[in-house]
């Protein structure tokens, strides 16, 4: 099986303030294999770079740089086949990230799970989402 790096052009708004973390950290922004798009994890960089103090705003911001990569590889929401959001402080953010969550995702549903941790790579960060999508046949 091959696998083919996204590469997300340098100067992408949603995406430039971020862009050289790719880079520095090592890691590339999702990677296709065979019929499936692997995500890395997405968390609530705004296009300035700024981090929103919401979970809400966080979670918002984290699917839609997740929708942005499954548009420039051609998918959308509804190709999620899973997901997998990590939260700091879980108990007291997960009423505020539920309601964010269902207005991105229809039934069928991807599989999801929500994990508690303790932390994440920056102290204002409070939720991070990597999820998998499938390519239709012949795509």
């Amino acid at each position: 099986m091959t696998k083919k790096v996204l590469e997300i052009p340098a100067d992408h708004p949603m995406f430039a303030a971020t862009h050289g973390g790719y880079e520095s950290y090592g890691y590339s922004p999702a990677v296709r294999a065979g019929n499936l798009l692997f995500i890395a994890g997405e968390v609530g960089f705004r296009p300035d770079g700024s981090i929103p103090e919401s979970v809400a705003e966080q979670t918002e911001v984290a699917l839609e740089r997740t929708r942005e990569i499954l548009r420039l590889q051609g998918l959308t929401m509804a190709d999620l086949v899973e997901v997998v959001s990590y939260h700091v402080n879980l108990k007291e953010t997960v009423d505020e990230f539920l309601p964010v969550k269902a207005r991105y995702t229809e039934r069928p549903f991807p599989a999801w799970s929500i994990i508690g941790v303790e932390a994440l790579a920056l102290a204002q960060l409070k939720i991070e989402i990597r999820s998998v999508a499938v390519f239709p046949e012949g795509k």
